[in-house]
């Protein structure tokens, strides 16, 4: 279960960061309910949406004092209906709404991300490619184990975590360090054998000298799928037969069938978190029974 891969301290902490953020003082409006408590219904209002992010909105809601109970499961996809209730929140009115925006934000982000990843794997498997879609570093600073867990959910390869993680040599660093080779070779000598190197090619030369040098995941960037990118990981593979290659840049949901190959192991999407749609959830408070 994704959700077991957080550590409960890293839940709290993330929890009092989003409740400081958002009521850094006083809460005026908490005056209006006071502390009987309540119950609110947790509505999703987009159909065919992946949960995720339920360990985060529970999280929030506990640091205050309330209970959630979930009537979805974390990973599961709603119907065609247009209001599906995911679950039930109970608590003190004003500890309630304390956490309402907090705890909605984190869950409409982190199901959009994994109904995003959920589509995207499905036409994976449609179209019996037997590679991994992969997310990328273009997340929302300070919001990146989210997005990341939400990858796991929706079931996609979340590729490196951050710049502590596997190697990434760009073109940035090739052009500042001299030339591949020689990178790769300064990168090895730090990260020795417990960290993987990934290097970002923009032709099938640089493919073949990173493969050389030692690089264990090759990055054919920017590649035109029909033109290049089939030929030029076919040619890697033939030169490399256990090299693992990348296929990078420009692609979207629409275009990713297109980047389909027995050739290519890996495909990554910055759109999976860049520009993706949320999902519209909602928390309403049931009046009291007269």
């Amino acid at each position: 279960m994704a959700a077991h891969s957080i550590p409960p301290h890293t839940l709290t902490r993330l929890a009092r960061e989003w409740l400081e953020e958002d009521t850094p003082n006083f809460d005026p409006a908490g005056v209006c309910v006071g502390l009987r408590d309540v119950e609110a219904r947790l509505l999703c209002k987009t159909p065919h949406s992946v949960l995720a992010g339920s360990p985060f909105f529970t999280a929030v809601f506990r640091e205050l004092g309330c209970s959630v109970h979930w009537l979805l499961q974390e990973g599961s996809e709603t119907g065609p209906d247009g209001v599906t209730l995911a679950a039930v929140v109970r608590g003190p009115a004003r500890c309630l709404l304390l956490g309402e925006r907090p705890a909605l934000n984190c869950l409409a982000r982190a199901s959009g991300i994994a109904t995003r990843c959920s589509q995207l794997r499905a036409l994976a498997a449609a179209a019996g490619w037997h590679g991994q879609v992969a997310g990328t570093r273009k997340t929302t600073p300070g919001f990146r184990l989210v997005e990341k867990y939400a990858m796991l959910v929706g079931g996609v390869s979340m590729h490196r975590q951050d710049l502590s993680g596997m190697v990434m040599l760009k073109d940035n660093h090739i052009w500042a360090s001299g030339s591949i080779t020689q990178a790769v070779g300064s990168a090895r000598s730090v990260c020795g054998f417990s960290s993987k190197i990934e290097v970002e090619c923009r032709s099938v030369e640089e493919a073949s000298e990173a493969a050389t040098a030692g690089a264990d995941v090759i990055m054919l960037d920017n590649f035109p799928p029909q033109q290049e990118l089939h030929a030029a990981a076919q040619a890697l593979k033939r030169e490399f037969p256990s090299q693992v290659v990348e296929a990078s840049g420009g692609v979207t949901p629409e275009t990713l069938s297109s980047y389909f190959s027995p050739h290519v192991d890996i495909i990554s999407l910055g759109c999976i978190t860049q520009g993706c749609p949320v999902v519209d959830f909602s928390l309403k408070v049931q009046k009291p029974v007269s």
